[in-house]
């Protein structure tokens, strides 16, 4: 039997038993703490506070956290380990997002508004006073209509269904509302106060909140003719604690990028980039970005589900037991595995880390074959990689590096040009940049790739002080659709991409 040790956490009320050792940020990763910096010590956006029990100060953590801080209780979780029964606050998580108030301008209205990232998989709510910029409470959870299909072309197929479109828009329309009523409640704020709402997401998500229809999204040409933004009043959506409210849905930028990519837009504001900048966010549907002030190309590309360990034999989501990290040591690999036990799977960061200790190792040659007999690469045991399982990754890497390079050569530039890629959404924070360079899914040196974390709410966050949505309207009218499947080039610069680079040192 292990040696464990009992975590509960406060106020969620939540009680895990863990081994001892085990890393806090493998524990708290699943309860919505996040780590920004991917765990470097580098950021305090992972502070929690023991209320029982003891974690050590560690040297990095006095650099960051004052000399109160620390005699109050407070840890950088992503440098502590659980060695004893330890009660811990996390609800100062929310807090942490506060670390975002200053980092845009904005200019100051009455009342209360409330940005929402509707994503396919998870939402994340915030709750702002419009005069100081600050968040008064935070509401995550994972997507209601996820029961009816993990990605977008599930909920699609669902939704031309009987019915299906109508059970859909229940269910994400309630499930808001509820996350809306439980902010004010947590901020002790008056539905009445709340002026503006608005909500940013892929085109999907768009269709299904506003009660558009998703049948031309079903069937080629896939192009829909409603991707303008939808407007509400709360009232309409049954939302009817904060009845006035002015809800708005930001318009999708086509087909399959929408409004999240424009909120990635804003919020980084390539737009306004003198330099060449692209913005990719990682996932099924990959959305790329890639321009400056004088003209934005976007597009998206059907990179699959390897990136979130879907369709790969042993992949899983980033949960216990998956292998998150894989490190190339003296030709041997040394695994990091999430919630310090056994391995059972492995999920997109550690696919990625994987195939690069592959090819660093040489048991991955550079057309992507395993080699050796057996066809396989074993990761950690039980865990391995199939010949299969490295042929879809290849896929989704070349589709995204493809999309980087048509974007770019038809702007009339080349890949050295590209002074920084910004990469949205959970798995571009947590994948390891040298890695992504070294198999080819970022074609740029990866001191010029940029986690953002997630860009597209504090677009929502920024669209909430421009009521005229004026500064959406300008990135529009520098933006162009460019279709991958219509251009002459991309399926030879996609073969192309499914070679792993060739292996460099320095």
């Amino acid at each position: 039997m292990p040696d464990l040790v009992r975590i509960t956490l406060l106020p969620l009320g939540h009680e895990i038993t863990v081994a001892r050792g085990t890393p806090l940020q493998d524990v708290l990763f699943p309860f919505s703490v996040e780590f920004p910096c991917g765990g470097n010590a580098v950021c305090e956006s992972c502070k929690v506070k023991v209320l029982s029990g003891s974690l050590a100060v560690t040297q990095e953590q006095e650099n960051i956290l004052s000399r109160k801080e620390t005699e109050q209780g407070w840890r950088l979780a992503c440098r502590c380990r659980a060695e004893v029964d330890i009660t811990l606050e996390i609800a100062q998580w929310e807090a942490q997002i506060l670390a975002d108030e200053n980092k845009f301008e904005f200019k100051a209205r009455e009342g209360f508004g409330i940005a929402i990232d509707l994503g396919t998989t998870t939402i994340a709510s915030q709750l702002l006073d419009l005069k100081t910029g600050n968040v008064l409470a935070v509401e995550t959870g994972l997507n209601a209509q996820g029961r009816h299909g993990a990605d977008v072309m599930s909920r699609i197929s669902f939704a031309v269904t009987e019915d299906g479109q109508r059970e859909l828009e229940t269910l994400i329309r309630d499930q808001i509302g509820s996350m809306t009523a439980s902010l004010l409640a947590s901020a002790s704020i008056q539905g009445g106060d709340v002026v503006d709402v608005i909500v940013v997401g892929n085109t999907v998500m768009h269709h299904l909140f506003s009660g558009l229809t998703v049948t031309p999204l079903s069937q080629y040409p896939f192009e829909s003719p409603n991707t303008g933004p939808q407007k509400f009043q709360a009232r309409q959506l049954g939302w009817t604690w904060m009845p006035e409210a002015a809800v708005t849905f930001l318009p999708a930028m086509g087909s399959f990028v929408g409004s999240d990519i424009l909120a990635g837009i804003l919020s980084t504001n390539i737009h306004k980039s003198e330099s060449l900048v692209g913005l990719i966010d990682l996932g099924t549907n990959g959305e790329i970005v890639i321009g400056n002030k004088d003209k934005l190309l976007f597009c998206s590309t059907a990179a699959g589900p390897a990136f979130e360990g879907s369709c790969i034999s042993m992949g899983m989501r980033a949960t216990t037991g998956a292998i998150a990290q894989v490190v190339a040591e003296n030709g041997a690999l040394r695994c990091r595995v999430l919630g310090n036990v056994p391995a059972r799977g492995i999920c997109g960061s550690g696919l990625v880390d994987a195939i690069a200790a592959g090819l660093t190792t040489g048991r991955i040659l550079q057309d992507g074959r395993i080699a050796g007999e057996g066809g396989v690469f074993e990761v950690s045991p039980p865990v391995v990689l199939t010949q299969t399982d490295v042929r879809e990754l290849q896929v989704a890497k070349a589709a995204i590096a493809a999309g980087v390079r048509i974007l770019t050569e038809n702007l009339g530039a080349s890949l050295n040009d590209l002074s920084r890629i910004y990469l949205a959404g959970a798995f571009g924070n947590y994948i390891d940049r040298s890695n992504a360079s070294r198999i080819g899914l970022l074609p740029v040196p990866p001191e010029r790739i940029q986690p953002t974390g997630n860009s597209a709410l504090l677009g929502a966050k920024l669209a909430l002080f421009d009521r005229t949505l004026e500064s959406l309207a300008a990135i529009g009218r520098i933006s162009t659709h460019v279709a991958l499947n219509l251009d002459e080039h991309f399926q030879n610069v996609f073969v192309e991409e499914m070679m792993f680079p060739e292996h460099h040192t320095g």
